[in-house]
């Protein structure tokens, strides 16, 4: 069988499927997610087992550190999978719920009903715990989803995957409203994104390489791509809660898309922020690539290219700018940045409400580091991915966002003259 041939049975079933599991009710939707919960940790061994192949892969291709971070699965990471799971569970069912209801003068009752999208196909890398997150969120908000992971987490993928199939079949719902493509010819992805009469959206999580692939889909995209993401030291910080919030922006787990890259400090505080900033920094393994101010006063830092304002390392490396005003750091963010999450330490209030205004990112911080930009950090049990798109949904991705709405119009014999 061709690949194409391969895919489109895959998304064929998975598409029969959307209309079974848009209708579920709540409690079979959550006996299902309950009992995946359940098989995850019982589970245990067998994920860990099928990891350790991926990453044994991975080595053996030379992966650097941060990818093998992403990768990697452990018994605390596979709780707070199964954890994540039953916070979904636990949440609202979106499906159904009225967002607004009105009436016209004519008599007319209008109601505005939340629905699934329909089949929701998600592409992604490196992280297995994507699988599950995601196919929770869509179980629990009535769509299907067919799942298409990266080559270098197949096993892992596979297995979780497979105790997605189970649950929903234990639950008297159909096994192929989660589906995984397990064929990890790129291929794959090309014939995904030409059947927008079988896939209702693409939520792809990745970087260059993902997007280019991705390019003129006759599929519509709510991407997820670049995290680059920026923390501006203001002129009136208070110094040591700005230490702490870089320092954990950066350091706390840099292999993720909301973990800062660039740093921005104003002249004003330079010389008293970067040295101990810089002295935590490189303790913990940063490599700092600086401007010349910056090198100036942390003779430790490499110089900084041009390409260095725009990249998103995923790693223990940290660009730093020492800029001269709030203005400044604004048009730098909007220039290099991807929208994702940006962050202000400041006292100043019309500074922290300017720089709320002004920047236009998915996710805005005065005070608070960037790896808040989660969708378990905000409610949300999980998330599908982070969102810089500006149409339908911005910033983590939950159950509602996930869904769309329909009107639904009640009269009594009214026709239109």
């Amino acid at each position: 069988m061709s690949i194409e041939a391969e895919v489109i049975e895959i998304l064929k079933r998975a598409r029969a499927a959307a209309g079974s599991i848009a209708l579920a009710r709540s409690d079979q939707k959550n006996a299902a997610l309950t009992a995946l919960a359940k098989r995850i940790r019982v589970s245990e061994r067998e994920i860990l087992d099928a990891n350790r192949a991926d990453l044994e892969r991975a080595l053996a291709k030379g992966a650097n550190s941060a990818f093998v971070e992403r990768l990697s699965l452990n018994p605390d990471r596979i709780v707070a999978i199964a954890r994540s799971v039953e916070e979904v569970a636990a949440l609202p069912d979106p499906v159904g719920a009225i967002i607004e209801n009105f009436d016209r003068p004519n008599g007319l009752k209008i109601e505005k009903w939340r629905v699934p999208l329909g089949l929701i196909a998600i592409i992604y890398e490196s992280r297995p715990n994507v699988t599950i997150d995601a196919a929770a969120l869509c179980i629990k908000s009535g769509n299907a989803v067919v799942l298409r992971g990266g080559s270098e987490a197949l096993s892992s993928n596979q297995r979780l995957s497979g105790l997605v199939s189970d649950s929903l079949a234990a639950s008297g719902l159909a096994s192929e409203a989660a589906t995984f493509v397990g064929n990890p010819d790129r291929e794959a992805i090309q014939v995904m994104k030409r059947h927008p009469e079988l896939i209702d959206l693409i939520i792809p999580r990745g970087g260059h390489t993902l997007k280019a692939a991705l390019q003129n889909s006759a599929v519509p995209l709510l991407p997820h791509f670049d995290g680059i993401c920026h923390t501006y030291v203001d002129r009136a910080a208070d110094l040591k809660m700005a230490e702490d919030i870089c320092v954990n922006a950066k350091c706390s787990r840099p292999s993720v898309c909301n973990a800062m890259e660039t740093m921005l400090v104003h002249s004003a505080v330079a010389e008293s922020f970067l040295p101990a900033v810089a002295s935590r920094m490189i303790k913990a393994g940063v490599e700092i690539r600086g401007d010349d101010r910056t090198r100036k006063i942390v003779p430790e830092a490499r110089a900084a290219s041009e390409a260095d304002w725009d990249a998103e390392y995923l790693d223990l490396v940290l660009a730093v700018k020492v800029v001269d005003s709030l203005d400044e750091a604004i048009t730098f963010i909007e220039r290099h940045g991807s929208h994702l999450a940006d962050a202000i330490v400041t006292g100043d209030h019309s500074a922290a409400d300017r720089f709320q205004r002004e920047v236009d990112s998915a996710t805005v911080y005065v005070n608070a580091s960037t790896r808040f930009t989660d969708g378990f950090e905000f409610g949300f049990g999980a998330e599908t991915g982070i969102s810089t798109n500006r149409l339908h949904a911005r910033g983590p991705m939950g159950l509602r966002e996930l869904t769309t709405y329909k009107y639904v119009i009640s009269g009594n014999g009214q026709v239109r003259g």
